[in-house]
């Protein structure tokens, strides 16, 4: 790769105070996060401003505050920022065995993979994992991730995959909701409130069209951001709610929950990990692949 000019190269130093006054709004409270008078951050704006030989900056008066093409550059910045931020932090904190900066699902990381985790500290002692929840998509050329476990339909560019499971739900709720109801089929379900969740909207839909029903009913329920909290609304009787088979063995076992009908029902898109194929060859991805290869197969040698 041929070495880019030096004007294309700021310091960092001015770089963060770019990024902090995007963010920010003031070369006031620039200077406090900065720890730095704020003649020496107006200096490194004009630095930068110079160097590159482009206009960043509106000034009226004494306020200071970016061009819109400058508000694109600091976008770009923050995430080049935080990538060499994640990539000293692992250096420093790992240099031996490498660590894996791994974006995870909150119910599915905390319920799935974390009971999982203590097997590989003992096996992989030498790999230090870090881990964060996402629900958003994920974009590895602006986020410092290595991999995440995601889920949905393998269609993201760029890179490669490791199925973990597929999702099978079943439509439960708590035990006095339907003490009064007949439910014989799916139709029956038209009276009762169903619970919904912001990532899987089409659920309720594709679950009536697999038992046969000619249509689905009025979306009469709440919605829900994570099945943490819908399973919590499902156990305290708000409505019927479809839930991933893994998440709710114990309150099936314990009668918190009953299957309203239907029994387990597989859904479209899976769970993934998924990394970017550059990163294909990482060593301690490469190790967290393999582990996680091995509690499939010991999971479930035919993963739903």
């Amino acid at each position: 790769m041929t070495a880019l000019p030096r004007r294309f190269l700021p310091s960092i130093a001015s770089l963060r105070a770019l990024e902090a006054l995007d963010r920010l709004g003031s070369a006031t409270a620039v200077a406090e996060e900065l720890n730095q008078t704020q003649g020496a951050v107006s200096r490194q704006l004009q630095t930068l401003e110079d160097q590159l030989g482009v206009a960043l900056f509106i000034r009226q008066g004494r306020r200071l505050s970016l061009t819109p093409e400058a508000v694109d550059y600091a976008f770009e910045i923050r995430a080049a920022l935080n990538r060499i931020g994640q990539a000293s932090m692992k250096l420093a904190t790992n240099p031996a065995g490498g660590a894996l900066s791994l974006a995870i699902l909150p119910t599915f990381g905390m319920r799935w993979l974390v009971p999982r985790l203590p097997d590989f500290a003992r096996a992989h002692p030498e790999v230090t994992l870090n881990l964060s929840t996402r629900l958003q998509d994920f974009n590895f050329a602006t986020e410092a991730f290595d991999a995440a476990i995601f889920f949905g339909v393998p269609d993201w560019p760029g890179t490669d995959r490791l199925l973990l499971r597929k999702e099978s739900v079943i439509a439960v709720c708590a035990p006095h909701l339907i003490a009064a109801h007949r439910i014989d089929g799916p139709q029956d379900l038209r009276g009762l409130p169903l619970l919904h969740i912001e990532t899987r909207p089409e659920a309720w839909r594709t679950w009536f069209a697999t038992h046969g029903a000619d249509a689905m009913p009025p979306a009469t329920g709440m919605i829900y951001d994570q099945f943490s909290t819908i399973t919590q609304a499902a156990l305290h009787g708000l409505g019927v709610a479809l839930l991933p088979d893994y998440l709710i063995e114990e309150d099936l076992a314990t009668g918190r929950l009953v299957t309203v009908w239907g029994g387990r029902t597989d859904m479209p898109g899976a769970y993934y990990l998924v990394w970017p194929v550059q990163k294909a060859a990482n060593s301690a991805l490469v190790t967290f692949r393999d582990w996680l290869a091995d509690q499939i197969a010991e999971d479930d040698p035919l993963p739903r």
